[in-house]
């Protein structure tokens, strides 16, 4: 079959993919061609004998600096390779926050090209010259892209038709609808004097619904004020 997603990544490290990603449902769903993944060794760009790739900062400083040279023609060469509307991205701290919306935004357009930095950063003007997105997916600092990207990667792939089985089950997760997830519980009924809700034993489906609901407002709304919010906002236009 024709792969639903495919991922492109630019990086040192082409060994460090699938990794996670080759496991479970993500491996079997790579396995059975639901979606493509794509390496290019940045240092096979390189035109010197060590392969080199970086170079001292201008201005003087702290470790180094990935060339815009060389990325240039890697970048140029993963794009001539993918679609038009596919993302074109890296991986920084300062980049803006990846969210789900982001995860179905790139499910949407079929594919995405991330590019893998390490050492201090990448040269400013390769960013600039190829229009190229900062995404980040928190506030931390890695020691490089790869990480980040199997993270981001894992929660596009996952919205794959046929790689997490039964799409209902997608619906009620974290960030669906603007709300964090309702607790989840399974036997045995009773553990370390702890029971289950007696709603969720109680087999009336329009009252578990309701529960469940109710529970993923109250968390969000404590857990993360930033998402109640927006939730409250969007609710009220549609009143």
């Amino acid at each position: 079959m024709n792969p639903l997603f495919t991922a492109q990544l630019l990086t040192l490290f082409p060994d460090m993919f699938p990794g996670p990603l080759g496991q479970s449902l993500a491996g079997k769903g790579l396995e059975d061609g639901r979606w493509a993944l794509k390496t290019l060794d940045i240092r096979d760009f390189s035109s010197d004998k060590h392969r080199s790739v970086d170079d001292t900062p201008a201005g003087g400083g702290p470790g180094m600096v990935m060339r815009a040279d060389i990325l240039g023609k890697a970048i140029d060469v993963a794009r001539a390779e993918a679609q038009p509307e596919w993302p074109l991205v890296y991986m920084s701290p300062r980049g803006r926050r990846f969210t789900q919306a982001d995860a179905k935004q790139w499910h949407k357009a079929g594919g995405v090209t991330i590019l893998c930095g390490r050492f201090e950063g990448v040269d400013e003007r390769v960013l600039e010259a190829r229009e190229i997105e900062e995404i980040s997916i928190g506030d931390f600092v890695l020691s490089g892209g790869e990480p980040a990207a199997i993270v981001m990667l894992d929660a596009v792939v996952r919205l794959l038709p046929g790689v997490m089985g039964a799409a209902h089950t997608l619906d009620e997760e974290s960030f669906e609808n603007g709300l964090l997830e309702y607790p989840h519980y399974t036997r045995p009924q009773v553990w370390e004097e702890r029971e289950i809700p007696e709603v969720l034993t109680s087999g009336h489906h329009k009252k578990v619904a309701e529960w469940r609901h109710t529970q993923r407002e109250e968390i969000t709304r404590i857990r993360r004020p930033d998402l109640w919010s927006t939730y409250v906002r969007e609710k009220e236009k549609k009143v």
